[in-house]
Formats: structure tokens, sequence, C-alpha cells
């Protein structure tokens, strides 16, 4: 595997080094390139330069670009540079030579990763993220914590980071003690099916909590009997505790089958709920007490902060302990904190949790900064998201006014995507069980392509028609750009190769293309490190516009110039494909290969 040096890098690298040579005394200086609507990209550190030199800017770009090779002026044969020309008050506007766009794709063809370098300095990050709560149905509120959070492990992952997967599940609890209580007293409650699928296993949790809930709300004597269940369950008791195992591994295979709807791979070992870290609670709480961190306030260790209060001015204090002894959820994410810093040794801990928790994080990652369990090598972010909104821009509910259950959600996503694929499958010959299988991959892209492709942080409507629509920014438009590429190179004519030739000149088509996708490693860089999948899917769809753009205007198999231009435009289709498949991939979502 080679990295490839991104054409964009070359230029800033050869402006730098002409600046050098031609200003000594301003060696350092930034020479601000960027992409323009003028040229290929303009260089724009002259006006701040000669601001600090007291020169004319013009005059001081020229100086550069005496020391800059360019094709009309150089000898060099492989020019990376064709043109460059000074305009207004001092700007560089440098065209790029094609033979060094197609030059530079053919490196990237040639390699796996399409010459994607990996990271510099890799480290450890643990993200939480996929967080349902035990005994409880999944709804569309879960759907953002697992679709961005697979799509940023995925991410970091092909950026050569380490990652450790923690799935910080709801599964203790005072709810727990009246469940068990209502099992113990109806033991056959759970038996009325094996539970062999997720949705079975649903259905009988859903039974049970109805009724254990009914009980509960009309009998003291059974709220009373589930109260001190909760209290057995802390100490381990045996039984109770087999009965709440029973509970959290049937609600497991209901979250599998789920985040099997949903393209997403869960493991036994990385769900690690908040019971995991019952263990280390009181010690939690008795480092923060010992080092001053946390004081007892009315019977409760409180950690209290300067700059966070309450409508009335008063401080807010984050509780990690009960006046009566009972631990909150600051000393299980503390404890949380502990356990992935001094144990898994993570130098970034990354929360993919919805933003009306942010001040909750604010104060638990301060706590933990305060004490040292975070500090300038090891740091925790939150990657707050938004929520999703109904077509009216109000929260996703169902017509009753329910939460829509994330199943239900995705079955319909799925159905709506077969149809559109069943409308398309006889020019195709696709059998049902292929359209069902496509329908899958299209509907349940389109439900996480409308996720990514809004910045984490906003909210975003739900709206199905558009998100299956072949037009406009979705999934489907890529998935298709992606199945019309493969098309064509299946019916590429035996000798028809896919050949890079840098001989060839370019149309506009085919520059704008080609130079999109040689940024495809800078924008994974700029992706991975601030967490923006919204970035990536952005880029790709960008890329299957331009490409559209290419197919529309730029024959392929039947090109006017010859074999050589025929080879020459199916290397440009087929590095098209590979971008969009790997960028695809990255976010979590297939590439049918007809679609």
């Amino acid at each position: 595997m080679a990295s490839v040096l991104s054409l964009a890098a070359t230029v800033h690298q050869r402006v730098a080094d002409a600046l050098s040579a031609a200003l000594p005394e301003a060696a350092s200086a930034d020479p601000l390139l960027r992409r323009s609507d003028r040229a290929d990209f303009q260089a724009n550190g002259m006006l701040a330069l000669a601001k600090k030199l007291q020169g004319n800017p013009r005059e001081l770009a020229a100086k550069v670009v005496a020391h800059l090779p360019v094709a009309a002026t150089s000898a060099d044969p492989d020019p990376v540079i064709a043109d460059i020309e000074v305009s207004g008050p001092g700007f560089l506007n440098i065209t790029i030579a094609d033979s060094a766009i197609t030059a530079t794709l053919a490196a990237r063809a040639a390699d796996d990763r399409l010459g994607v370098p990996f990271a510099q300095a890799p480290g450890t990050t643990v993200i939480d993220y996929a967080q349902p709560n035990v005994a409880k149905e999944m709804h569309v509120g879960h759907l953002r914590s697992a679709v961005i959070g697979d799509a940023v492990v995925r991410i970091l992952e092909f950026a050569g980071e380490q990652v450790v997967r923690r799935h910080h599940i709801g599964d203790w609890g005072t709810q727990f003690g009246m469940l068990i209580q209502y099992l113990i007293e109806h033991p056959h409650e759970l038996d009325h099916k094996d539970a062999a699928s997720g949705q079975e296993a649903m259905s009988n949790l859903n039974r049970l909590y109805k009724a254990a809930r009914a009980l509960f709300d009309s009998d003291p004597e059974f709220k009373e009997r589930s109260r001190r269940r909760v209290v057995d369950l802390q100490a381990g008791d045996e039984e109770t505790v087999a009965l709440w195992r029973k509970f959290v591994d049937e609600s497991k295979i209901y979250f599998y089958s789920v985040f099997d709807k949903l393209d997403i791979e869960i493991h036994d070992p990385d769900v690690v709920g908040e019971s995991g870290y019952n263990d280390m609670l009181a010690e939690t709480c008795r480092l923060l007490e010992e080092s001053g961190v946390a004081v007892r306030s009315e019977g409760a260790l409180c950690v209290f902060f300067d700059d966070i209060k309450g409508p009335e001015g008063n401080p807010v204090p984050l509780i990690v302990q009960k006046s009566d002894g009972g631990f909150g959820y600051a000393a299980t994410d503390l404890s949380a904190i502990r356990d992935r810093v001094q144990h898994l040794k993570a130098d970034t801990l990354l929360y993919v949790v919805d933003a009306r928790q942010s001040l909750h994080f604010k104060m638990v990652f301060e706590t933990a900064r305060r004490i040292g369990w975070l500090n300038d090598q090891v740091h925790a972010v939150q990657l707050a998201f938004g929520t999703v909104l109904g077509k009216d821009g109000k929260p996703f509910k169902t017509r009753a006014g329910e939460t829509v259950r994330l199943e239900d959600l995705l079955d319909e996503a799925t159905e709506r995507a077969a149809a559109v694929v069943r409308e398309k499958s006889e020019k195709l010959g696709l059998t049902e069980e292929e359209i069902l299988e496509r329908g899958a991959q299209v509907g349940v892209g389109a439900v996480k392509y409308a996720d990514l492709s809004t910045s984490a942080s906003r909210d975003y409507k739900f709206d199905l028609d558009q998100m299956v629509s072949l037009n406009g920014d979705t999934s489907v438009y890529l998935q298709y750009a992606y199945a019309r590429i493969q098309s064509i190179l299946r019916r590429a004519e035996e000798g028809q190769r896919t050949v890079a030739h840098p001989e060839l000149p370019l149309t506009a088509a085919e520059r704008a293309l080609g130079l999109h996708l040689d940024q495809f490693g800078e924008t994974l860089a700029e992706v991975a490190a601030g967490f923006e999948p919204h970035k990536l899917a952005g880029y790709l769809y960008q890329l299957a516009s331009l490409y559209t753009t290419f197919y529309d205007q730029c024959p392929v198999l039947k090109a006017e110039g010859g074999p050589s231009q025929v080879e020459n435009r199916l290397f440009l289709c087929d590095i098209t494909a590979r971008t969009l498949r790997q960028g695809m991939t990255l976010l979590g979502i297939r590439t049918p290969e007809r679609l």
C-alpha cells in the first residue's frame, strides 16, 4: 500500500518552495492555497505577506511565479502546473496539467486504499454509541446514535485508529425490581415462545412489562415487594441476578435483530451496560471525595461548578451519590471514564449522545479533568446529535402521537425502496428475491444517508418519499451512479480496457471529475479529525453529480478520440466507482451492482 500525495498538497509545496526561494525572509509563510472558480487552485498568501513585508503584493507574486516550474517555461517533461497567472491584488491562479491529473489518479487506482494515507499519529478511541434500553423497544430516537456511531467507527478504523466499541445499554435501575418480582410471581410469562427472533423477544418483554406496570400501579403490596427486589438485585442475590440476566439476554436478541436490519454489526463483548461498572461505583465516589473534587451537600456527594447555574442563579451540582446512598448516572459515567482510560488505554473518549444531554456530559467531563482522569493527553468529546423531525417540523411521531418504532420505520423504508426497484426490475431481469434484497439495501441506505448527510448537531426532517428518490441529495442517487458505471464496465467490448492515458487532453467535465477524485484522501482526513461524516456524504454527492455531468458530455464506449480515449474514460469510470463504493462503505451503505 502506498499513499499518494494529492495535487493540492503537491502544488502547495511547490508554491511554498518558490516563496522561500523568492523571498527568503518569508520562508515560513503559508501560500493559503484553495480551490477556485477562476482556475484549479488559487494562492492568496501574497496579500498577508505583502502587508507584513510592506511590499507590493503583485510584485511579490511575480517574484514567486518566476521560481515556479510551469509547462510553458519548464523543461520538465511531466509538469504538474500547466499555467499560472497573477490576478487582482496578487492572487496566483494556478491551472493543473491534464497529464498530472490523470497520472495522479493512475497512482491512486494502483493502490487498494486509492492512495489514501493512514493517520500519521493514530491512537486509541473508545466510542460510546448505540445505547438501547433493556426490556424496551428501540424507537426513532435510537437511530442517530447507531448510524452516526457506526459511520465514525468505520472512518476512524480506515484512518488507522485503534477503535474500541462500547454500547452502554440501560440494563440497571428500579424498573428491574418490578419486572423481576413479576416474573417470580408469574414464572411462565416468558415461556410463550422460545424468542428465537427479535420480534418474538420484544413481544414477550412488552407483554410482561405492561402487565408488571399495571400491577405495580394498582397493588401497593406488589410495589413494596418490587422495591425490596431492587435491593436484592443490587446485593447480588443469586435468583434475582439470574432473572435479571434473562431480561438482558432476551433484550439482546431483539437489539441484534434491529441492528441487523440497520446493517450494523454489534458484537457481544462490546455491550457493556450500566451494570458493567457497578463494582467501581463506591471506589469512584471515594476517590472523588478524598481528592476534594466532590463534597457532601445535604448528605449527597456533589461536584459544583462556578459557570453552571440554575434559573435563579444558584449553582447546579453534579450529583454523584444520592443522600440515601444510591448512585446516580454520574457515578456510572465517571466509572466508565476510569475504566476506558486506565484499562482500555484510550486517549480519546467519544460519546455519540443526544444533544439534550450536553449539560450532563459537560459536568462529567469537567469532573474527570479535575481529578486527572482526563488531561491534555486524554480527552473526551460528546458528538451531540439533534432530533429526527416529521414533515411538520415537530419531533417524529406516529399519527396517534406515539413514538415511532425503529423496526416499523426500517420496514417501511425497505417496502418503499422495493417498490421503486420493482418498477425497474423488468429491464434488469431481477427475481423477487433480488428485488427484496435490493429494496433492503436501498431503503436502509436511504435512511442512513438522510441522517449522515446532515450535520450531527442539526435536526432533520424524516421524509421517506424524498429519501428513496432517484433525484437530489439521496443515497439512491449515489447508488444509481455506481450501478450505472458498473453497467458501462460490463458493456465494454473485448479489447476495451480500463487504462489511464496521461498523454491525452481532458475535457472540462473530465478535469472537474478528476480533480474531485483526487480530493478523496484529504476529505477523509478532515472527516476523521472532526468526526464529521456529513462532509463525506457531501463529497460523495458532489462526486456523483460530477460523474453525471461527465456521463452526459463525454461518450465512453463510443468516444470520438479512438481506443485510447475509450480506455481513459473507462479508467475514469472505474476509479469513480471505486471511490463511491469505498466512501459509501465508510458510511455503512451498500452499493448494489445493478439498480
